[in-house]
């Protein structure tokens, strides 16, 4: 049994080197580890793309290119914390670039259907204070979000301005 955690299997339909390359440009410590192709036995054409192994921060990925059968919806999605609005910013613009869309509260789809949470690392303080009034409009605020976060608004909502 193999002890060096778990890889999560994203199931695409002929884009996983693609979407593997699109991923490893945007987020810090990541490459593509490895690609298999397809052979005489299937299940594709002789030499296709059948699996792209990548790393996205340290998490094991196989992008598998299974077909049509399967789609991503909003019931899977990946948090990607951020320092600072910098960072909120890149990993926003990123995703979105080339047919992303924007989802409500800090979550965006990019161009393969997968959903990412692109979130400050400080909401979850701002949302959990000990004062109910400063978080409740923190999480009124939040939930306001119709697409990417703006720190500077949380902070204010927080704070009563």
């Amino acid at each position: 049994m193999a002890t060096d955690g778990f890889t999560t299997c994203l199931w695409y339909d002929g884009q996983a080197e693609e979407a593997a390359e699109f991923y490893v440009s945007i987020f810090k410590d990541s490459r593509i580890t490895r690609i298999t192709h397809s052979t005489e036995s299937g299940p594709g054409p002789v030499g296709s793309v059948l699996t792209v192994e990548f790393t996205l921060f340290g998490q094991r990925f196989v992008g598998l290119n299974g077909g049509p059968q399967f789609t991503f919806d909003e019931a899977i999605s990946f948090q990607v914390p951020c320092a600072d609005q910098a960072e909120i910013d890149h990993h926003w613009d990123r995703l979105m670039a080339d047919g992303g869309r924007p989802l409500a509260c800090g979550w965006v789809k990019d161009r393969y259907g997968l959903c990412w949470q692109i979130v400050p690392e400080m909401l979850v303080g701002l949302l959990t204070d000990p004062d109910p009034k400063k978080a409740a409009r923190a999480m009124e605020a939040m939930l306001a979000t119709a697409g990417k976060f703006d720190i500077a608004t949380l902070e204010r909502a927080h704070a009563g301005g």
